[in-house]
């Protein structure tokens, strides 16, 4: 697959995730979100045998800059989050005075996603990337940011040559 087909697909799956979570009040303004999947071909891609896992491990690592111009204050936090069914990590950030994520300080806030440990035996050697840095996708409302990870991925010990070829 393309990696631009895996791109598209990972936008759709995003998405569709958030569509099922905007039925629930919005408690936070920020969310921190990624996936993490089994790259079983070991290809640094999205193919036909690669699937989403749940149970897998990660840390956020996030520095968010407040906005006043008198003060340099700093708001720093590392938490652990596990993927759900999907392959989904999620972490909402409850609203914090002076963090403004949807303004043009904002490219001074910075999050990065790390594997720790996978949820499948068969699958849980680190892949080529094991840290993401974020991407921001901000929404038309005023103080409402999706900062989405790039995708992170483990893969088999030893690649199945009937799965995978030689």
């Amino acid at each position: 697959m393309e990696p631009s087909a895996a791109i598209f697909i990972l936008f759709a799956a995003f998405s569709m995730i958030l569509q099922l979570e905007a039925s629930r009040p919005i408690i936070s303004h920020i969310s921190v979100m990624g996936m993490v999947y089994c790259d079983t071909c070991s290809i640094n891609s999205f193919n036909n045998q690669t699937y989403l896992l749940s149970g897998a491990d990660v840390r956020i690592d996030c520095k968010f800059n407040a906005a006043s111009p008198r003060t340099a204050e700093q708001i720093s936090f590392s938490v652990n989050r596990t993927t759900n069914q999907y392959g989904v990590y999620r972490l909402d950030i409850p609203s914090v005075d002076g963090i403004y994520c949807a303004r043009e300080a904002a490219v001074l806030n910075t999050c990065r996603a790390t594997l720790i440990r996978s949820g499948v035996r068969a699958c849980d050697v680190p892949g080529f990337t094991t840290t993401s840095d974020e991407f921001s996708i901000k929404s038309k409302q005023a103080n409402e940011c999706i900062y989405s990870m790039f995708s992170l991925s483990f893969r088999p010990a030893k690649k199945d040559p009937a799965i995978c070829g030689n």
